[in-house]
């Protein structure tokens, strides 16, 4: 296991923590269930109507940065590997068939992440996910990782 010093994460992607960890809970029990394929679009809308996401771009939280960081991990989880699994041999997860996504679903994430990336400050003056990272000892990794999904959401969008 790698040293990550954060609290709440025992590695450096956003569902390798606590509020990754809430982002799958709110999809086993509120999405998955009803839908086989997974659309990333519906999925940020539920975000939003759980306060996992802001509004829009001008409300600025750890939490909202990572759930969009945890949401590009799981869509690229499924193009990587055409499966997802977060449970049991039963799981409603093994039911999934497809995740499809839109333009502005691919935006949305994108400029998402790269306002994390450029550490577009919150209220406070301070982009509190960046902050957090650069205070520990895996900054470079997980900025490695940051770089990686706004690559290949960049990649994505030019599909």
């Amino acid at each position: 296991m790698q040293e990550v010093e954060n609290m709440g994460s025992w590695g450096v992607k956003a569902l390798e923590s606590d509020e990754g960890l809430d982002v799958i809970d709110i999809l086993t029990n509120e999405y998955v269930p009803e839908h086989p394929v997974l659309d990333l679009g519906e999925i940020i809308e539920l975000m939003k109507e759980e306060v996992m996401l802001g509004a829009d771009f001008s409300q600025i939280d750890f939490l909202f940065d990572n759930t969009a960081m945890a949401l590009a991990e799981l869509y690229f989880q499924w193009k990587d590997v055409g499966k997802l699994d977060y449970g049991t041999e039963e799981s409603v997860w093994n039911k999934v068939t497809d995740f499809m996504t839109s333009k502005e679903a691919l935006d949305l994430l994108l400029r998402q992440l790269t306002d994390i990336k450029n550490e577009v400050p919150d209220e406070d003056g301070e982009r509190e996910i960046a902050e957090l990272w650069k205070n520990g000892n895996s900054w470079e990794k997980w900025n490695n990782h940051l770089d990686m999904l706004i690559q290949r959401l960049e990649q994505e969008q030019e599909k």
